[in-house]
């Protein structure tokens, strides 16, 4: 079978699973958030918490907690690192330095799993699945809590309540996600994933050479990793590694573990509106980007620009030849849409506008189809958007889902947008200008070194992970700087969605009436693909243009 045809048959055999499942898990989920009953593990959760699971809260009250929540992860997630030495299962490891463990820290209660360190001889045991994996789960399901909160922002009318925090917090790691995580580590574990307790082992290489093999709890990692769109690897080759990603049925798995929650919930969003068809038409938005980049990313890649690759015959720099060129675009599409940064090549070393079309995909917002919630409240924020420009265009007062747009959704969802491109610009000017961060990056004078930065700082404000493996980032400066673009990027959006959501909630529904923009039909769904592009084209145009387009062209 040819190449083409081997990675045709992969995107259409995993477009099929994602729709095999996104009936039942959406409608699933939908389920989980809207019922009245709890069952009795969480009732034991809310008495510990001293929470009524029956008291609505306001979306500042849902706020507050939120973030008090994320401050005591990341307080917790810091300590843990500080003490690594003295607890069980360090296998000897020094303790984290204060400057990297508030990286780290920043990094996965942000939902982000930059890792500016190698983890198998950083990170012990205890730390890795007490810590980082725990935090895989909560951050995760923070991201969904919050999309929640503003579907009932849409679905409610004059109220100024959105549910409560520690009840969708509770519901959604107890009822969603390890659920798929228990059967889905039993599944990574069967295709060859590793998971012990093991120190590691010391083998003789063919070459006769030893080698240290180390072990570790890591299919029960790996599944959270990719489910919560999370991205943080045991290993420091993350799912390019063999022991976490051993073949290309794993590899396919994996890529739809990205997808699969971001996906189903648009079906969760339809029904809880009580209209499916919105649902649809987001998920066509989702869809269209996420196909768009994938066709570029993989034509990128196998036509293979550039001198070394087309004497050495293909773009395989940096690729796992289990996977090839098609695998290893299709994962690079999909976790650089999905807020995951989870790689399973370098994409540092991919061609030029291949690399550009990840970062691109990135600059998005993660909306195609974005992670864990975050993708899908992103992208309504844009919908109102949408909708505002087409009520400009026509000339009437502009509505979404029964609900008026009106100055204040639109000053929210101006600092929505602009949130995100000025921590990323500015922190990536401020980077380019002080001499400490610029010695860090392998081509410091060419176009390719201000992309390894630009990516950086784009995969850390749009909480991704991922990273152009040519920046030394373990230094003061860059720990520092993008711990702080990951905390901004994640919970100033999400306190601006909140406040949108509030907004909503307290409106009186708009009847529908001829002069009602469709939101459900392909003519709105092509306005917001437009949208999409055009505001992030412009927003990050210029910044393109010195990285990926300079060297690519």
């Amino acid at each position: 079978m040819s190449d083409t045809a081997a990675g045709l048959l992969q995107v259409g055999l995993l477009v099929a699973l994602l729709a095999a499942v996104y009936r039942p898990l959406g409608g699933y989920m939908a389920r989980v958030y809207t019922s009245d009953k709890d069952v009795r593990i969480e009732r034991v959760t809310y008495k510990l918490l001293g929470v009524d699971s029956k008291a609505d809260q306001t979306w500042a009250v849902y706020a507050r907690s939120l973030l008090a929540f994320s401050a005591v992860g990341v307080i917790l997630l810091y300590a843990v690192q500080r003490l690594q030495h003295y607890l069980p299962l360090s296998l000897g490891l020094p303790n984290v330095e204060p400057g990297l463990a508030f990286n780290t820290a920043a990094s996965f209660v942000s939902n982000t799993n930059w890792q500016s360190y190698s983890p198998e001889v950083t990170m012990g045991h205890l730390v890795q699945f007490a810590g980082l994996a725990v935090q895989n789960f909560l951050s995760a399901a923070v991201g969904i809590t919050v999309v929640i909160a503003l579907i009932r922002g849409f679905a409610r009318s004059k109220t100024d309540r959105l549910g409560n925090f520690w009840v969708d917090l509770t519901r959604t790691v107890v009822r969603v996600l390890l659920p798929i995580a228990v059967i889905g580590t039993l599944a990574l574990v069967a295709m060859g994933v590793v998971q012990n307790f093991s120190g590691g082992h010391e083998v003789t290489s063919v070459v006769g050479q030893t080698q240290h093999l180390p072990g570790g709890p890591v299919a029960s990692q790996e599944i959270i990793k990719e489910l919560g769109t999370n991205g943080g690897g045991f290993y420091n080759a993350n799912s390019g590694h063999p022991f976490e990603n051993p073949n290309g049925l794993s590899n396919l798995f994996e890529i739809f573990l990205l997808l699969v929650i971001p996906v189903a919930l648009t079906r969760t969003f339809g029904l809880m509106v009580k209209d499916k068809r919105q649902g649809y038409a987001i998920l066509g938005v989702m869809g269209t980007l996420w196909a768009a980049f994938t066709f570029s990313a993989t034509f990128f890649e196998n036509q293979g620009a550039g001198t070394a690759t087309q004497a050495a015959g293909a773009a395989m720099e940096g690729k796992e030849t289990r996977f090839g060129e098609w695998a290893s675009a299709l994962f690079a599409s999909s976790t650089t849409g999905t807020s995951t940064g989870a790689v399973n090549a370098a994409h540092d070393s991919f061609t030029p506008l291949g690399g550009g079309t990840a970062l691109f995909h990135m600059m998005l917002g993660e909306v195609s189809p974005g992670g864990t919630g975050t993708g899908l409240y992103g992208m309504l924020v844009l919908a109102v958007l949408a909708v505002f420009v087409a009520g400009l265009m026509v000339g009437r007062t502009p509505e979404y889902l029964k609900k008026k747009i009106t100055a204040r959704e639109m000053k929210l969802v101006s600092l929505y947008i602009l949130a995100t491109p000025s921590l990323v610009l500015v922190g990536s000017a401020i980077a380019m200008g002080l001499a400490t961060a610029r010695a860090s990056i392998f081509n410091t004078d060419s176009p390719h070194g201000f992309s390894e930065v630009l990516y950086a700082f784009t995969s850390a404000g749009n909480n991704n992970g991922s990273a152009f493996g040519g920046i030394s980032a373990n230094i003061p400066f860059y720990n520092t700087a993008l711990g702080l673009v990951m905390l901004l990027g994640r919970f100033v959006p999400i306190v601006i969605v909140l406040a949108l959501a509030g907004s909503f909630a307290r409106q009186q529904p708009v009847p529908v009436n001829e002069g009602t923009l469709p939101t459900h039909k392909a003519l709105f769904v092509t306005l917001l693909v437009g949208v999409v592009l055009i505001v992030t084209g412009l927003t990050y145009f210029p910044a393109l243009t010195l990285g990926p387009l300079a060297e690519g062209l």
